[in-house]
């Protein structure tokens, strides 16, 4: 194994305590958002991240500008928020209404964290820093704010079984350990935007496994924001890849 050290004298601490806070900000309201609404709309509403970090980064970083490809992307992609936040099905209850829209509301606000995060890494010091170093911010910083936000919350208690052991096994080990891992390096060596056309595929598995083990239902005008959505991710996150398919200059 290889050790990871801090070092405050090179100025990563800053921008480290920052996607560290909003690493767990993301966790917060994505898990928040869970207790109110479907694991399908969650996914496909926290995968918006990529637009909200295209979007600012528009205006931070001049190698990364939108093209008229992106920003007709950005617009799908919140034309199809819009029809997967509003054509929830009216048969629900009032009750059941309000708790998934909230549930809704703190799955986009999770993606736009996520978002805010790849800024944040984008556009410090810390584009240039380990990875791990990058993931060791994010996990102190996580592990610190969520306890105290479960303190907050009255949410310490917990029922060992197989179920909850074994999903906290994976969530360790392939979430935050591998995968952020392998989302930092891309993070260094890749601009934002193009890498987020690898994490479009998450939403469409989201609502297929949403839909078939849980089973949740899906409504019509969810099925076709979320289309909407995922064109709107792809247009933002592939352009050069779409641009280079059709022969067309980037």
């Amino acid at each position: 194994m290889q050790r990871e050290r801090w070092s405050l004298a090179e100025g990563n601490w800053k921008p480290g305590l920052w996607v560290g806070f909003l690493f767990a900000v993301e966790y917060l309201f994505l898990g928040e958002a869970l207790r109110h609404t479907s694991a399908s709309h969650a996914v496909v509403f926290l995968y918006t991240a990529p637009v909200f970090a295209a979007l600012i980064l528009h205006f931070l970083i001049p190698t990364e500008r939108l093209n008229g490809l992106q920003w007709s992307g950005i617009g799908l992609a919140f034309a199809g928020t819009a029809v997967a936040f509003w054509g929830t099905d009216a048969a629900l209850s009032p009750t059941s209404l309000s708790n998934m829209l909230l549930g809704d509301t703190l799955a986009i606000l999770a993606g736009a964290a996520w978002g805010a995060t790849t800024v944040v890494i984008r556009t410090s010091r810390l584009a240039g820093a380990s990875p791990r170093e990058t993931l060791l911010y994010q996990l102190v910083m996580a592990f610190v704010l969520l306890i105290v936000a479960a303190f907050a919350t009255d949410q310490l208690s917990f029922v060992p079984s197989t179920i909850a052991i074994g999903s906290i096994a994976f969530q360790s080990i392939f979430v935050a350990f591998l995968a952020f891992l392998i989302w930092f390096w891309l993070l260094r060596n890749y601009h934002a935007s193009p890498i987020g056309i690898m994490s479009f595929m998450t939403p469409i598995f989201g609502v297929l496994l949403g839909g078939w083990l849980l089973p949740e239902p899906l409504e019509p005008a969810f099925m076709a924001g979320s289309v909407l959505v995922i064109a709107g991710v792809i247009l933002v996150s592939g352009q050069s890849l779409i641009r280079s398919s059709l022969g067309a200059p980037k």
